[in-house]
């Protein structure tokens, strides 16, 4: 019953989330365009594990526990935003210099660039509000688990589609050249997203 009434919406509202610009998106986006998909797809997978382990959470009821104890919270809440300004203050060094850049095959290795985009989602306090709403307000108590491993299953699906294919998206040709001909404003909106995301978690408050 909880898959035929409840799976959509609960799909279009994580297809709303995982698509709209965001912390994971704009690192997704900026990484892709400078380094290649070489550099892109790992830190799309390491964001999509990042959404399973919260999708797996929330399912658990461990979202609404972390939810309780705010001192949690409030130290995962801190430490993303920090994390997003470094972002932004890389980015906005970056949109600042006039120095011609050298396209980088990639600017990490594999293992820690999946590190990264998993850190990214972990401190993201964004993702335990969104799934633990999610999964309170569309799957109700006494639901078999069965049916929670399928909507885990479909939703990290979909998860992994959007953030690998935005990672294959702008490490195309096309999107390089639009890069380096609009590096400065390009990186110039990362800061400026980077910062307002970080700013927006730190306005944040759990009401105990």
């Amino acid at each position: 019953m909880v898959l035929e009434t409840n799976l959509p919406l609960i799909m279009l509202a994580a297809f709303t989330a995982s698509a709209s610009p965001g912390p994971a998106t704009l690192a997704i986006a900026g990484t892709s365009m400078t380094s290649g998909r070489s550099s892109g797809l790992p830190i799309a997978s390491g964001i999509t594990v990042g959404s399973v382990i919260w999708s797996v959470a929330a399912a658990l009821g461990l979202g609404t526990i972390m939810l309780a104890n705010v001192w949690l919270f409030e130290m995962i809440r801190y430490g993303g935003a920090a994390y997003l300004m470094y972002l932004a203050y890389k980015s906005a060094r970056c949109a600042l210099s006039r120095e011609k850049v050298q396209m980088k095959s990639m600017t990490g290795s594999p293992s820690t660039l999946f590190a990264k985009g998993l850190m990214l989602h972990l401190t993201n306090p964004k993702a335990v509000l969104f799934f633990g709403s999610l999964y309170s307000m569309g799957i109700p108590a006494g639901t078999p688990p069965s049916e929670l491993l399928i909507i885990i299953a479909a939703v990290s699906t979909q998860s992994f589609v959007i953030f690998h294919g935005y990672a294959l998206l702008f490490s195309s040709k096309a999107m390089t050249r639009l890069y380096l001909r609009l590096r400065q404003i390009l990186e110039g909106a990362f800061a400026l997203g980077f910062g307002v995301a970080g700013m927006k978690i730190l306005a944040t408050r759990v009401q105990p």
